[in-house]
């Protein structure tokens, strides 16, 4: 019997390729390119943390740690996540923590955990594509949400969600500050939503990669200041931009005590644990860090301003600026395909800017262009783009 040439299943082979790689393998390796594709800060991990993991390295801390994370590390997240959301008569414990190898590991172990195939799964876009294919990997039913977009920015119609959030469905995935658009979802949009999906048994992951990085007053809200023991609600997070950490791969839940011994099997069966050294240099980070994310957040903040500013300048580009996340989401009059916009911004003037389409048709039109760079980078790529519009 011919079964036909080696193949991964169908639902494997149907998931999106990313199409922000494929713009940047485009021009990986060009001399003279200015990349603003991927979602990274461009400074290294501050020394201190940096120190801490050598250190961990050096007193030979190479073995296996518990599943979950090392108690010293899952400890310091149960206190920072409740100084950052919550009153002292609400902490959190180390029951609630799970430590896991990045942030995108802690989405896909929190789906693992809680979708079956078939499942019904909800996800508002535009989003980061890794959060629809999530669901997908697992057989589950993804079904997209989309923002409303005018000039005044990126809003969330909120009872076409709830409206859309039906009995049966499983879980909705939630990032807000948001990649790509940096919309930030409000308190009285976090109260309606869980409202509704307590009396219909409705899951929330909520991807809070961004939380520290919101320009407005505070932190961004948090669906974990408002729920309580008994609330399905989970909260996915990363070492990654906070703390300057994106090569570490360190991230974790927050997540219902019944559920974390369940997640301590997955983890098992999916890494084991993330690396002892990792884990110390993530407890400095957390413990020491404050400054860290401060000093982020204010030059983000300077680069955002500068960066919407130049972009406004340009005829034809209209950019709004994000209350939150580390990138302008632009649009530009008549970008039909962002994809080959993209390519041709790169083969030609040697800018590396993320096509909107890469994050769902709600994207197309748009152009993702991270601003988590120094001014004079910024300054060079708007050129760039001037030089580009200005023959297109």
């Amino acid at each position: 019997m011919d079964f036909g040439l080696p193949s991964a299943r169908p639902g494997v082979k149907a998931l999106r390729s990313s199409k922000i790689r494929e713009v940047a393998n485009a021009g990986m390796g060009k001399e003279d390119v200015i990349a603003f594709w991927f979602g990274e800060p461009d400074e290294v991990t501050p020394e201190f943390i940096r120190r801490a993991g050598i250190e961990a390295l050096e007193r030979g801390e190479t073995f296996y740690t518990q599943n979950l994370g090392i108690p010293s590390l899952r400890e310091a997240l149960a206190s920072y996540v409740t100084r950052l959301h919550r009153a002292e008569s609400m902490a959190l414990s180390m029951d609630n923590i799970a430590v896991t190898s990045s942030g995108m590991s802690a989405l896909m172990l929190a789906t693992q955990a809680l979708v079956s195939p078939g499942d019904r799964v909800v996800i508002v876009t535009p989003v980061w594509p890794n959060l629809v294919e999530i669901p997908r990997i697992i057989g589950a039913e993804a079904v997209t949400f989309a923002l409303t977009y005018s000039s005044a920015g990126w809003t969330l119609d909120l009872e076409r969600l709830l409206a859309t959030l039906t009995p049966g469905t499983r879980m909705v995935y939630i990032n807000s500050p948001n990649n790509p658009t940096g919309w930030t979802i409000s308190n009285q949009e976090q109260r309606a939503i869980l409202d509704h999906c307590r009396r219909h048994g409705i899951w929330i992951l909520s991807d809070d990669a961004y939380e520290r990085l919101y320009y407005g007053n505070g932190i961004a809200p948090s669906f974990i200041g408002i729920t309580d023991a008994r609330d399905r609600i989970i909260s996915a997070n990363t070492f990654s931009k906070s703390w300057l950490m994106t090569g570490w791969r360190l991230g974790w839940l927050v997540v219902p005590s019944e559920l974390t011994p369940d997640l301590g099997t997955l983890l098992e069966y999916n890494t084991s644990c993330a690396p002892s050294f990792v884990q110390r240099a993530g407890v400095v980070a957390v413990e020491q860090g404050e400054a860290v994310i401060e000093r982020t957040k204010a030059r983000f903040h300077r680069a955002r301003d500068f960066l919407i500013r130049e972009l406004n300048t340009i005829p034809g580009v209209e950019a709004t600026p994000p209350p939150g996340a580390m990138y302008a989401f632009f649009k530009v009059a008549g970008a039909k395909d962002t994809l080959t916009f993209c390519k041709r911004l790169v083969a030609e003037v040697g800018l590396g800017l993320a096509p909107g389409i890469a994050f769902g048709p709600e994207g197309e039109g748009f152009v993702r262009w991270c601003f988590a760079s120094d001014e004079d980078r910024l300054a060079q790529g708007i050129g760039r783009l001037k030089k580009f519009m200005a023959h297109r």
